[in-house]
């Protein structure tokens, strides 16, 4: 559940509401409706089964003609997998109204987590481990969280005085979550950032959509040309012309974050069912199992045409919890393979649950290439190369995106460090006003640094030079 947006009013989005449905939401009433209709609608044709099915609601007894009845969508997911659709997968729809970045952006309305909820606020230091005490019947929870470096991001973040700011650091291999840090300079009181996914992904979305072209087909190298600036986005860009004088490889688009590029190559390689796969299986519109509340991050995909490719290139309507944007550096990090956030010690006889596929190993390394570019080329080179702060062998990807009225601005930085064997990944963001001193790229390069200088890397036994050749 979207917490803190779970009102999103008239103007929340173009995905369907859930508040009062047109159609009778028991999913066998609504089954048949659709096989009445005569729709054999899979993952591609589930956006235009719901535009039909609201049509079909609004010539009954519908308020006002400009108030079409809406449609239950979790309801429609459960009637089309009872209608013996196998294809269609947990994700493909987003499970609530997804709300309009432009007209009404969740932030607006974020709430804190409450304090019974918000295990590390609850927690307390024992014997250099955080602890919440369980009471009477429950046994205590000794927390994963790295109290020092807890400690050190959320000084960062108190230091520089950030109106919103949360740093999350996992180990991508077993999800265990190292610093979930957080602080407000605007509403000290407020809670619960690092799990709240109140907050554009923007080009974040990038790593998405990056993953679904190398899926295509779309090779590292693939070049596309363009003209005008790399950052704004017209129609017309999309396709090709005699005035695109410069050409990117996807790689370099990735790093640079070149929108033109990534709208290009979502246009001319991606369905919109391709791009709903891979968000969905990138944990979009889906549950992530956690120890305490964490929102879903929620994404609508269009079905086509410029939409799509925009929503491509990061300007759609997608929203990330810092959590979960770790978690999407975490599957490069693991050759491809999901593994689901750790905030409490399991038991010692507790089997760690097995990671699943979501790219080919191939893939997650093209993906880590492209990745690299951001630190070595792109975006954050820049911060990447400060004399003293230099994170060896990082990759990552930037993000921002800004609120008009109020203004308010998104800076993202996920990504992960060493580049060949993965010790920790991040996820920063930063909601600066117009006046700002550092931004997602800083704040993600100091949680790289400070993680790795607190976890050592794993020593390497080599036999002796005399023992050569003996048995």
């Amino acid at each position: 559940m979207l917490l803190g947006a779970s009102a999103p009013g008239p103007d929340a989005g173009s995905a369907p509401s859930v508040t009062t449905p047109a159609v009778p939401s028991d999913a066998q009433t609504l089954a048949a409706a659709v096989e009445a209709m005569g729709t054999d609608a899979g993952p591609v044709g589930a956006r235009a089964l719901v535009e039909r099915v609201e049509a079909e609601a609004a010539s009954v007894s519908a308020p006002s003609p400009d108030e079409p009845r809406p449609v239950d969508a979790r309801a429609l997911a459960e009637a089309l997998t009872q209608k013996g659709d196998l294809t269609f997968e947990p994700g493909m729809v987003p499970p609530q109204p997804v709300p309009s970045r432009e007209k009404a952006p969740p932030f607006g309305k974020l709430q804190g987590l409450p304090r019974a909820q918000d295990l590390v606020a609850r927690a307390k230091l024992e014997g250099g481990k955080l602890v919440v005490k369980g009471g009477k019947s429950a046994p205590d929870q000794v927390l994963t969280i790295d109290p020092g470096l807890q400690a050190s991001l959320t000084k960062i973040m108190q230091n520089y005085q950030v109106p919103y700011g949360a740093a999350v650091v996992l180990d991508p291999s077993t999800g265990r979550v190292l610093a979930m840090a957080e602080h407000s300079e605007a509403k000290p009181e407020l809670r619960g950032l690092p799990v709240r996914a109140v907050f554009p992904a923007a080009s974040i979305f990038k790593i998405v959509t990056g993953s679904a072209l190398l899926e295509a087909g779309v090779s590292p190298d693939t070049e596309a040309c363009f003209h005008g600036g790399k950052r704004s986005l017209s129609e017309r860009q999309l396709q090709d012309s005699d005035r695109d004088g410069a050409c990117y490889s996807l790689a370099l688009a990735m790093g640079k974050s070149a929108n033109v590029i990534f709208a290009k190559l979502t246009n001319k390689h991606l369905s919109a069912d391709a791009l709903k796969r891979m968000a969905a299986r990138m944990r979009f519109n889906r549950e992530i199992p956690f120890a305490q509340p964490l929102d879903v991050s929620l994404a609508y995909i269009p079905e086509d045409g410029f939409a799509l490719a925009n929503t491509g290139a990061g300007f759609g309507d997608v929203y990330l919890s810092p959590l979960h944007g770790a978690l999407l550096a975490a599957v490069a990090a693991n050759d491809g393979r999901w593994v689901d956030p750790v905030l409490v010690e399991p038991e010692a006889f507790m089997p760690a649950p097995e990671p699943e596929p979501v790219l080919t190993p191939t893939a997650a390394r093209e993906l880590t290439r492209m990745l690299e570019e951001t630190v070595t080329h792109g975006t954050a080179r820049s911060v990447f190369r400060e004399r003293g702060f230099q994170v060896p062998d990082a990759v990552g990807k930037t993000g921002t995106l800004a609120d008009r009225e109020p203004f308010r601005d998104y800076s993202w930085f996920v990504g992960f460090a060493p580049k060949d064997n993965p010790r920790v990944a991040v996820a920063a963001l930063i909601v600066n006003e117009p006046k700002w001193r550092i931004r997602g790229s800083y704040l993600g390069r100091e949680a790289l640094r400070l993680a790795l200088e607190r976890i050592p890397a794993p020593v390497e036994v080599t036999a002796p030079a005399g023992a050569a050749g003996k048995h």
